[in-house]
């Protein structure tokens, strides 16, 4: 029986057109001008030598570690301090209220619904937990943040890997088989499974499928039941 459920954000309940169309372009517009004026806060200069510790080049410019993270940015990598920045930078924009968080309405649904109803929600995405949580306190829907027990991001490790799954279950009082995953992603949803989770693919927009992992393409198909 699922008593739990460890969800994806961008393309299972949020618009991937969000990230890539928003999100993104935001953060590399604001980042130059955002690390230069912060640079001696202390959350931005940590991840300023997190950058300097990646390149192995602890006396790297700012302007080069600037250059590094716009170039992270356009090759879309998932690295922890650039992950940590836009977090930052995102903060601003939707305290400023430059936009919302995108959320799909049959997601939201099914997420409450799920939550009312017992199921312990939790949240894994590559993007940095603070950017999870900002996306979640500014939806569409108002403040989505109670609707979650936790929020995992790279720390644990790559999406793609089942030993990312293992350190999340290891930090969840549920079994591997309790807990399912959402994803739009083969993937993940492979590693997952390979941790012994439970999986569904959401497949919204012509993502590759496997016959490995049932699908919906909307949570509309489901809401009416429990996972089982």
């Amino acid at each position: 029986m699922i008593k739990a459920i460890l969800t994806d954000i961008e393309g299972t309940i949020t618009r991937i057109s969000f990230v890539k169309d928003i999100l993104f372009p935001y953060a590399a517009k604001h980042l130059a001008d955002f690390v230069t004026s912060a640079q001696h806060d202390a959350q931005v200069s940590a991840q300023i030598e997190a950058v300097r510790s990646e390149l192995n080049q602890p006396n790297a410019s700012l302007e080069t570690v600037i250059d590094t993270l716009l170039n992270w940015i356009e090759a879309d990598q998932k690295i922890t301090p650039l992950k940590q920045l836009q977090g930052l930078i995102w903060q601003n924009g939707y305290q400023q209220g430059d936009f919302t968080g995108h959320i799909y309405p049959d997601a939201y649904t099914y997420l409450t619904e799920q939550h009312q109803s017992g199921i312990v929600l939790y949240v894994y995405s590559s993007g940095s937990v603070k950017a999870q949580q900002l996306l979640f306190a500014h939806s569409d829907f108002g403040d989505m943040r109670p609707l979650f027990s936790d929020y995992f991001d790279t720390r644990v490790g790559a999406k793609q890997q089942a030993q990312s799954y293992h350190n999340i279950l290891q930090s969840v009082p549920f079994a591997a088989h309790e807990v399912l995953f959402l994803s739009d992603v083969v993937a993940e949803l492979d590693a997952a499974k390979e941790a012994g989770m439970q999986t569904l693919q959401l497949w919204r927009d012509g993502q590759t499928k496997s016959p490995e992992h049932d699908f919906i393409t909307d949570f509309e198909q489901i809401k009416d039941e429990k996972p089982s």
